[in-house]
Order: structure tokens, then sequence, then C-alpha cells
């Protein structure tokens, strides 16, 4: 199998322009802003639809208490700020107002991870997968690319109940799922292989994808589970993807702790105990920085990826 790469859209434009749509079509949906509508596009819906737009100012847990009073009278709110403020400056609000109330709330966490224009550790959220699948009602979604997040905006708007959707910056990721549908809680298969298995989220898949090339050419044979999903998580899909290869790697652009690797390694360890390798962020803050140094850094780019995985096969 190869992955069909298409061409470049940004995440955060096709997200306005998608809810921009949603609420035209429906009236019970309103959008709720923490004061960053240029930087996340949120501010699409303020020109297009401005009846459906709501500025909150930067006020994000009074923002989070007022979603949840909108969605109790049958209202669909959209709330979206930068992750790391939408997800530890709101966290009581989170859990008390939504989780618990199993409110209808869809949360936007635009700036995920380390793709974030030399915005520096402030701005980095690199806890939130942690954070969010925490939360026993919650759904966690970290979509690859630009057609992935309208496939499963789509999604979002048809499920009743909590939903948090992980967004990166980044503007040079190019489509490389074709789906028209998001099915919650299905992962993606981009590669069958019987020697190593990479299990990825979010914009980490892409670097996964180029990683891939420099691995086939050592001869590897690679399986590659792209999880857009992370909770519900496909447990069926991982078990899979660790029976048919003798390696289990997990990429993200998250802390290892508490992110992806952790909840595979946790399904694993019950389910099917193997090795995890676990590829992300270590125990430390990250920098201000362009978002390729910041992957070098961190041992994400495609090179470093791929370099890991080689050391621990061949050695």
């Amino acid at each position: 199998m190869t992955t069909t790469i298409g061409k470049v859209e940004s995440m955060r434009s096709v997200f306005g322009k998608k809810l921009a749509e949603i609420t035209q079509s429906d009236s019970m949906v309103v959008t709720l802003d923490g004061d960053l509508g240029n930087s996340t596009r949120l501010a699409t819906i303020e020109k297009e639809v401005p009846e459906a737009f709501y500025q909150m100012g930067i006020a994000e847990q009074n923002m989070i208490c007022v979603a949840a009073g909108m969605a109790s009278v049958g209202l669909q709110p959209w709330v979206c700020s930068f992750a790391t403020f939408l997800t530890k400056r709101t966290y009581d609000q989170l859990v008390v107002s939504i989780d618990q109330t199993m409110a209808n709330v869809k949360l936007c966490g635009a700036y995920s991870g380390l793709l974030t224009s030399n915005t520096g550790k402030t701005h980095h959220s690199l806890d939130d997968i942690g954070l969010m699948t925490m939360l026993p009602n919650m759904t966690v979604i970290a979509p690859g690319d630009a057609n992935e997040t309208r496939a499963a905006m789509e999604a979002m708007y048809n499920y009743n109940g909590p939903v948090y959707i992980r967004l990166t910056r980044a503007e040079d990721i190019p489509n490389f799922t074709t789906d028209q549908s998001f099915t919650i809680g299905q992962g993606k298969v981009l590669e069958e292989g019987t020697d190593v298995a990479i299990i990825t989220t979010g914009s980490m898949t892409y670097q996964v994808i180029k990683a891939v090339k420099i691995l086939k050419n050592k001869g590897l044979s690679l399986y590659v589970l792209h999880l857009p999903t992370l909770k519900p998580i496909d447990s069926e899909a991982i078990i899979k993807a660790a029976k048919q290869t003798n390696y289990v790697f997990t990429v993200e652009e998250h802390y290892i702790r508490g992110g992806l690797g952790s909840i595979v390694a946790e399904l694993l360890s019950e389910e099917y105990p193997t090795t995890v390798i676990r590829i992300g962020v270590q125990n430390e803050y990250s920098e201000c920085g362009k978002n390729e140094s910041l992957l070098d850094k961190h041992g994400l780019t495609p090179e470093k990826i791929s370099g890991r995985i080689i050391s621990k096969v061949y050695n």
C-alpha cells in the first residue's frame, strides 16, 4: 500500500470555512471565541455568520461556563482557543460544567503541540491529550490533514456530547487521507507490513509518512496506523498492528507520558504484551523556534524518527 499525497491545505483555514458552513446550515450552532479569532480562523464566522459569533475575550473559564449554559438550552456551542489555554486554564470548568454533565459542547484546541510558529513554551500544548482523554465522557480527536479535519467536524456536529479536537497551526501538511466520512473511534491503516508497526496521530502522521520512505530504503516492511481518534481508542487496530509486526513504535507531538504512547502501552500490556518504544517530547519544556528546529530538537523529523527505528531494529 502506498499513501497518496494530495494538495497542501491549512487545517485552521479549513476549520474556519467548515464551521461557517455548519453555522449557516443550523441556527442552533453558535461559536465562542477567546479573542484569538484571527489566529484560529474563528474570525471567518464573525465575518460570514455574525449572529452565530460570540466574542468572550481573554476569559476562558467564563467562556466554558457560558458554553455549558448554552448547551443546557439546546444550542450546540463550538468553543475555540489555543489548546494550551482551552485545556489547562479551564480544567475545573471543563470537568464540572462540560464533562460531568455530558454537555453537547465542541472544544477546538488550536495551535496544538509544538508547531505554533515561534510562540514558545507558554503556547505549546504537550499535555492536552493526557488531560482530555482522562475525562470519562470526553471524545478526543486529532486529525492528520485538512480533508480529515472537514470530515471529523461533520462527525462532531452529528455527535451528541462533549468533543475535543486538536488542530495544528502548521501550514505545510498535504492531504493524505481521501475518505469523505469520519467514524469516531476508528483508526486508519496507511501502510501494511510485517517488520515494524508505527502508530501515530495528528500532525505527526505526515512526518511518519516521510520517515517511511527512508525506512523502506533500508529494507524494512512498515505497518503504519494513523489514529485520528484518541478517545475512544481503536483497540482492535492497535492489537492487530502489534500482532503483525516485530516492533511497535509510537510517534506523537506530545509528552510521551500521558499521550498516545502511554495509551498504546497500557492497552498492549493487558491485551498483547510487547515492548512499545515511544517517540515524542521527553520530560522537558520546549523553546521558542521555527517548527523544523523544534521537531529536530525533540527527535520528530523524518530523519530522526527513522534513525531511532533503525537503531532499535538493527542493533
